[in-house]
């Protein structure tokens, strides 16, 4: 009996940490180049599909109601906060790795390849973007 409840109880325990690793919830993104923190991004799931949109804005550069004047496609000149820039990850087998989608710079319009991995606990993510063989690494930081 006493170890049946142990068990529960440490596997109870452990399950809030294998919740956190998921991206699904509200990044802060850094950027890059200079560790600033540029907006706020809320990561969703549905039906085994990653998306995010811009859910706020923090860059004291920009404005809250810029737009998106380099994108190719159907955002070209839509507003970027309330906008989805990470779409199709989906969760690789086996692994606390989401691919196969794609994430929108809508600083330059430029959309990348996309890869999210969960780390440090699922306090921060590592979001890698892909041009071919070329690639840029942010790491996000969980704020919910």
């Amino acid at each position: 009996m006493i170890r049946s409840v142990l068990t529960f109880a440490i596997g109870i325990s452990s399950f809030g940490a294998m919740a956190q690793m998921t991206p699904v919830g509200l990044w802060k993104t850094i950027d890059d180049s200079d560790g600033t923190a540029k907006s706020e991004i809320r990561i969703v799931e549905n039906a085994g599909v990653v998306s995010g949109k811009v859910e706020k804005i923090l860059d004291p550069k920009a404005k809250q109601d810029d737009k998106c004047v380099e994108c190719k496609d159907e955002r070209k000149d839509q507003p970027i906060l309330g906008m989805e820039i990470l779409r199709g990850l989906k969760k690789a087998d086996g692994k606390d790795v989401w691919e196969g989608g794609n994430v929108l710079d809508p600083n330059n319009g430029k959309v990348y390849r996309a890869t999210v991995t969960p780390i440090e606990g699922g306090t921060k993510l590592q979001m890698r973007g892909y041009i071919g063989f070329f690639y840029r690494t942010q790491t996000w930081i969980r704020v919910q």
